[in-house]
């Protein structure tokens, strides 16, 4: 347990205060814009393909995490007064919002470059994780988005958050443990009366990276460019959310109080990403389809570890081109033995038929004898 109180301002420039917060998220922007390099160039497409996202993405995230604030979370507040949505520097980024903007930027995006919607958010996936971890971290600098009141083992106290709990301690900063009296800007409080909470942010943080783990473990594990199309973005989905909607039970209520419901506001926006992400996976999984079948034409090749012959040395791509497999040759040879299979099923659905039009003519046999002894007899 500690007393977090860091002045939120990094340093100075020009006579304006840079925040710890907008660095981190700079470095979020930075981070994931190079993740999402890193998938673009390894699908095989050209560099300008990423490289031509880095504005669409900034966009839909200022603009679809300040909207989501706005209208999710204090909608009386900014719909009767519209032009304060403009007032970005006034704080009230919401990630939900900024996830929904980015899957329509990155739907648009796919269109435009003729990337298929669930290769392309399959691209981005690590890159949202990333960012979303370090986004986390920044609220934490800034003392902000907390958790709930907690006198368990973990506990934080912030006292930058919960000001109306701060009285004047006269001159005694310096003197006693900085969880009793420590300064706050410029003057010196007492801080026995602001409340331990859980440190929500720092969880979110964690979270964010262990999300980014699970993703590229499952990116290897799958085959890299062999993985099933729509495997990464629908985990992501599964994972980040299912993973958001069990932290906020430790997070402060921001607009629904317990009173009003027994769920948070980010636990029913979190509902709607679990089961597309669910349905996703379920789909991906059930038919395995290579996302190296849709790489442009022209691409290098593949190793038989699902990269690029081009990444693996000048000295070995050679040896490693005869030996990869060729994922086009691959998948069509399964398509080849599915229609062997359908055809095959066809036959034997054939002889089914032939067979019990065989047995209905045998068992019709003794009944024509029994007409004729019949016809005989009289």
């Amino acid at each position: 347990m500690f007393v977090w109180n860091i002045d939120p301002t990094f340093f100075t420039l020009f006579g304006r205060g840079i925040r710890y917060y907008g660095v981190l998220f700079a470095l979020a922007l930075m981070g994931a814009y190079s993740l999402w390099l890193w998938q673009v160039k390894r699908g095989g497409y050209e560099k300008k393909v990423g490289e031509g996202f880095l504005i669409w993405g900034v966009a839909a995230t200022i603009i679809g995490s300040r909207l989501g604030h706005c209208l999710f979370y204090e909608p009386e507040r900014y719909l009767s007064d519209p032009i304060t949505i403009l007032y970005f520097w006034e704080g009230g980024l919401a990630s939900h919002g900024a996830t929904i903007g980015l899957v329509i930027a990155l739907l648009l995006y796919g269109r435009k470059v003729k990337m298929r919607i669930p290769e392309v958010l399959d691209r981005f996936s690590m890159s949202a994780a990333f960012a979303a971890a370090f986004v986390r971290l920044g609220n934490f600098m800034n003392s902000e988005i907390v958790g709930r009141i907690n006198d368990g083992f973990f506990k934080v106290k912030f006292p930058r958050y919960d000001r109306r709990a701060l009285r004047p301690c006269l001159d005694e900063c310096g003197k006693v443990a900085k969880d009793v009296c420590d300064y706050v800007g410029d003057q010196c409080y007492n801080l026995a009366n602001v409340p331990w909470r859980y440190p929500s942010q720092l969880f979110e943080f964690v979270m964010g990276l262990l999300v980014l783990l699970m993703l590229w473990l499952a990116d290897r594990l799958a085959g890299k460019e062999k993985r099933p199309i729509g495997m990464l973005g629908s985990l992501f989905f599964v994972l980040y959310f299912t993973a958001r909607f069990t932290v906020e039970f430790f997070k402060e209520y921001q607009t629904l109080s317990p009173d009003e419901s027994i769920l948070t506001m980010g636990q029913y926006l979190s509902l709607p990403f679990i089961c597309l992400g669910g349905i996703g996976l379920w789909i991906a999984m059930s038919h395995k389809t290579p996302t190296c079948i849709y790489r442009p034409a022209g691409a290098a090749p593949l190793t038989a570890d699902g990269v690029p012959v081009e990444e693996e040395g000048a000295a070995e791509a050679p040896a490693k081109a005869e030996e990869s497999e060729n994922c086009a040759a691959e998948s069509e040879v399964k398509a080849e033995e599915s229609e062997a299979s359908a055809k095959a099923s066809e036959a034997k659905a054939e002889e089914n038929e032939a067979s019990a039009a065989e047995s209905e003519a045998n068992a019709a046999e003794p009944e024509a004898g029994v007409e004729e002894n019949e016809k005989g007899e009289a």
